[in-house]
């Protein structure tokens, strides 16, 4: 597990450093070690994979260097969760960085102490009913009472490493669906979990489960304050 202060190490290192991952080759298909040494790498895949429109590109580039950071185990694909987004916006993003593609843009809930169409609260602490935000890895799936569903492993120090002890999984939920948004103007809430509507959540755990990087956004300043990422 790494320590807050080296992630924040690695991060400013990675400032002015060249990214090292695997990433596909000119027929797209996965090649040997690539040494990106500029912007334009991370500005080319965002467009290649349909994000400009859907996120803002800082939030893209700042989840492609927290993924290399952390060497999680997965590098062919990406979770992004914008939570500056209301609740009645898709803002939950599964990318295939093998394919350059957007798979998955749909809904997802934040926790119920955190907001109610807006997400602007957010807590690490057992029992908050708060989302978390910060850099995750999946890990492995269970059945339990909300179905089948994906424990997270929270990867910084006092601002989301108790998800797993608090149970902040990936789950289905009946309040997340579009006909809320068109009755309430938003969907439900959780208590802390990211969430997904029930005709993809199944689906989408079964795609991004085994140690791919999950980025929770957030404009939070107790998060953006401590750690030192890459804007």
């Amino acid at each position: 597990m790494f320590n807050l202060a080296t992630i924040s190490l690695l991060f400013l290192m990675l400032i002015g450093s060249p990214v090292s991952s695997y990433f596909p080759g000119p027929e797209g298909e996965p090649s040997a070690t690539v040494i990106n040494t500029d912007e334009n790498f991370y500005q080319q895949l965002y467009l290649d994979t349909g994000l400009k429109g859907k996120m803002d590109y800082k939030i893209f580039r700042r989840a492609m260097i927290g993924m290399d950071t952390l060497c999680a185990p997965r590098t062919d694909i990406l979770t992004i969760i914008d939570y500056t987004k209301p609740s009645c916006d898709k803002r939950f993003y599964v990318i295939d960085l093998v394919k350059r593609k957007l798979l998955y843009f749909t809904l997802v809930a934040h926790g119920k102490n955190s907001g109610e169409l807006v997400s602007y609260k957010f807590s690490n602490r057992p029992k908050s009913l708060m989302s978390s935000p910060g850099f995750f890895l999946t890990g492995e799936t269970y059945s339990g009472r909300h179905g089948y569903s994906l424990r997270l492993d929270g990867m910084e120090p006092g601002l989301n490493d108790l998800a797993r002890a608090r149970a902040i999984v990936i789950h289905g939920a009946e309040y997340v669906a579009q006909h809320y948004v068109d009755d309430v103007g938003y969907i439900g809430r959780s208590f802390g979990c990211p969430a997904l509507p029930l005709n993809v959540n199944q689906k989408i755990i079964d795609l991004i489960k085994g140690g791919s990087c999950l980025y929770i956004h957030t404009n939070d300043k107790n998060y953006t304050n401590l750690t030192t990422i890459c804007d």
